[in-house]
């Protein structure tokens, strides 16, 4: 028997604000007298040799590695590298992007040891209990080795029954708290089937106890953790068990922020009542819609009642206190470009905050990707596995609709541009359609191969007026795109651009004179520096055809993000 382990758990983050939930909580699991447990997060952005570098001089015995699909592909790499700097290093890998692998992975990277399948804690410390043993690692549920040249594979094997026996890593302080967000699971699975979900494969909710629950939250909101993102599948799944932790977390909620994946169509009454009571900004929700076609919602296995879901977000966005971000899915079974244009409408008409477009990704393990051949889905073989081809969608419609939804990021989601896109969908007869004109006119200037300033985007959107809308009867756009820029970022007047009219005559100059004069003297004392822009439009939506001046004020204090005031004079 070993007198020691030295095991560092390790996962590349896409981000340095992202942190781990799953190694520190393998790592609760996993304790032991003999063990020491290292937690270590990097990013794709350190170089290679940086991190190998630091991994070895811990001098472990073990390394796993939670493997993801944004760093499959650089976790490999590096765990080549790892296996020929120290021989003999055992090297594990677990996370959702190996689970489905098969012999072929030890074949092509010789310095893996181990590979974890499926939900880890269980296998993990069986592995670690049986090499600290100097024993093989036999018969050990969803855990694949190798002996040798041999790979062996345990049984698939039942998933933790009490998710309450892994200690809280937050109570063994195993989280780093200093990022800013922070991940909390309070349950596992899904009831739901959607094939393009590889939570379609454990439909058996299990739930940490509610005590456990509010121990967690209540570490986190103590602490005042910016924000909490709760990582369950489906959050309220059970109307009642969801309505209990929302009601605890308002009230016992300092200054965090809870961001939640829900149905919206499972929301009941009771629940909308207390939602509709939170402060602002406290919670916001993440809301699955994926497509509005009926045939394509079936093919998915999605089962859910638009009609709900939609009567829901619509009572949630006239309380106007919870940020709504919405999901559609472009590549689906079924779904051509017109319909999933409609969908986009559909889906705008209730006024999301935030509408996210995405081709499917064929995800391993997932029924859609099992399927994939008999549906005709075509699809990158390399991570992300994002859909290539439908029989419904061409690659080029794929990629306008790609268009499309980066177009949006840019604009609405972005919260920019927002009159501008409302009036320039009067104007095409629906938002898809302006759009679609939108999308083509990025592509053809090679705008989406190049990273826009926010000044720059605005005057794309200038440009594409005049290119296409010259007509003074469009006159409105100008100004509507005037006043989101404004709006958005402080602008000198003499760097403003052309679609601002900045032409004052002289009496509305002394206006403009006395109402910053006044606003001066408001905040005076306070710490706070003004700015201003006044402009002049013809066009308001209240005041056709009448010639109306803006005072744009900036106020900016140290520390604090910029606030604009919009005055009519």
């Amino acid at each position: 028997m070993l007198t020691a382990m030295r095991i560092i758990l390790t996962t590349l983050h896409s981000k340095f604000v992202h942190t781990s939930l799953a190694l520190p909580l393998l790592a609760a699991y996993c304790r032991h007298p003999q063990r020491t447990l290292l937690i270590r997060e990097y990013t794709l952005h350190e170089p290679k040799e940086t991190v190998l570098a630091a991994l070895l001089a811990e001098q472990p015995d073990v390394i796993a590695f939670s493997v993801y699909i944004w760093n499959r592909t650089a976790t490999l790499e590096l765990a080549d590298a790892l296996a020929v700097a120290r021989p003999g290093l055992r090297i594990i890998l677990g996370g959702p992007e190996v689970s489905f692998d098969g012999p072929e992975l030890f074949a092509r990277h010789p310095g893996i040891a181990a590979v974890v399948r499926g939900e880890g804690e269980t296998p993990l410390r069986a592995l670690l209990d049986a090499w600290l043993h100097e024993k093989s690692p036999e018969n050990i549920a969803r855990l694949s080795w190798r002996d040798g040249e041999r790979v062996h594979s345990g049984p698939d094997g039942p998933l933790l029954a009490e998710l309450d026996d892994i200690p809280s890593p937050f109570n063994l302080d195993l989280v780093d708290l200093s990022r800013g967000l922070v991940y909390l699971e309070t349950s596992r699975g899904c009831p739901y089937r959607c094939a393009f979900c590889m939570s379609a494969l454990d439909t058996r909710v299990r739930s940490y106890s509610m005590p456990r629950i509010q121990t967690d939250l209540l570490y986190l909101i103590t602490r005042e953790v910016p924000c909490i993102k709760l990582v369950d599948r489906t959050f309220n799944y059970d109307a009642e068990r969801a309505r209990d932790i929302f009601q605890f977390i308002l009230e016992n909620n300092r200054t965090s922020r809870f961001h939640f994946e829900i149905g919206a169509h499972l929301l009941d009454d009771a629940t909308l009542s207390l939602l509709e009571q939170a402060p602002p900004d406290t919670f916001q929700f993440e809301i699955g819609v994926q497509s509005t076609l009926p045939k394509t919602l079936e093919a998915i296995s999605r089962e859910t009642s638009l009609e709900k879901l939609e009567a829901n977000v619509l009572r949630l966005r006239r309380a106007d206190n919870i940020h709504l971000h919405l999901d559609l899915i472009a590549g689906l079974p079924g779904q051509g470009s017109a319909s999933f244009l409609e969908s986009v409408d559909r889906v705008m008409e209730l006024r999301p905050h935030h509408l996210q477009l995405e081709p499917v990704k064929l995800l391993p393990g997932a029924p859609l990707r099992r399927n994939a051949a008999s549906l005709g889905l075509r699809f990158d073989p390399h991570p992300p596995y994002g859909v290539l081809k439908t029989p419904d969608l061409t690659f080029e419609e794929l990629e306008r609709l790609r268009g499309i939804g980066r177009l949006l990021d840019l604009t609405w989601n972005a919260e920019r541009l927002q009159e501008f896109l409302e009036l320039l969908s009067a104007l095409y007869g629906s938002l898809s359609k302006a759009l679609k004109a939108l999308e083509s006119f990025w592509r053809k200037q090679g705008l989406f191969r190049r990273l826009l300033s926010q000044r720059a985007l605005f005057e794309e959107f200038w440009h594409f007026l005049r290119t296409y809308h010259s007509d003074p009867e469009h006159k409105p756009l100008q100004e509507a795109l005037a006043r989101d820029f404004a709006r958005v970022e402080r602008i000198a007047p003499a760097q403003a651009p052309e679609f601002l009219d900045l032409d004052l005559h002289p009496e509305e100059q002394q206006r403009v004179r006395e109402r910053v004069r006044l606003e001066t003297d408001r905040i005076k004392g306070q710490g706070i520096k003004l700015q201003h822009l006044a402009c002049v439009f013809s066009q308001l939506p209240h005041r056709q055809n009448q010639r109306t001046i803006l005072l744009f004020v900036y106020l900016t204090r140290p520390g604090a993000a910029m606030q604009v005031h919009q005055i009519e004079l």
